[in-house]
């Protein structure tokens, strides 16, 4: 996929993205999200257990698992169906996915930047910080209008 395929793809995958934004303020229960649905339900462990065709003590493993950030997504699933739910799994950006490439695109251009600056002011060629925001400006577009395939290789 080329740099223009990828913009496209985030643009598309960003529109897609921002319904699930105000997903990101909902807490989960403390209890965890299967234990309090069953709760909620007036269900027991025992007839969880029964529904998903394991033993109760199974149906506490995943409860807890599931408080401990344990629990596999395909234990989530079968919960869900005996529940009665749907089982929804995403990931949702802090920025859009736009905003992070050019996030770090600005990282590693003032990374560069860094370096020719240093010896543009060895050699008394420095430039001045209204050039240097300019210069960064441009190199930024540059490396998010190219996307090459090491942005995300340096931490």
């Amino acid at each position: 996929m080329n740099a223009k395929q990828k913009k496209l793809a985030r643009e598309q995958l960003d529109e897609t993205l921002k319904r699930f934004a105000p997903l990101k303020a909902v807490v989960p229960p403390r209890k965890g999200w299967v234990r309090a649905i069953r709760d909620a339900l007036g269900m027991t462990g025992e007839q969880l257990a029964g529904r998903l065709n394991v033993n109760k003590q199974r149906v506490s493993r995943m409860e807890q698992d599931e408080k401990l950030g344990g629990v596999t997504l395909k234990t989530l699933r079968s919960a869900a169906e005996a529940l009665d739910c749907e089982f929804v799994y995403g990931l949702v950006p802090k920025d859009s996915l736009e905003q992070t490439v050019r996030n770090r695109a600005r990282a590693v251009a003032r990374r560069r930047m860094a370096r020719s600056d240093q010896m543009m002011r060895l050699e008394d060629q420095e430039l001045s910080d209204r050039e240097k925001e300019k210069a960064l400006e441009i190199l930024i577009g540059d490396i998010t209008d190219a996307m090459p395939r090491s942005l995300w290789d340096e931490k």
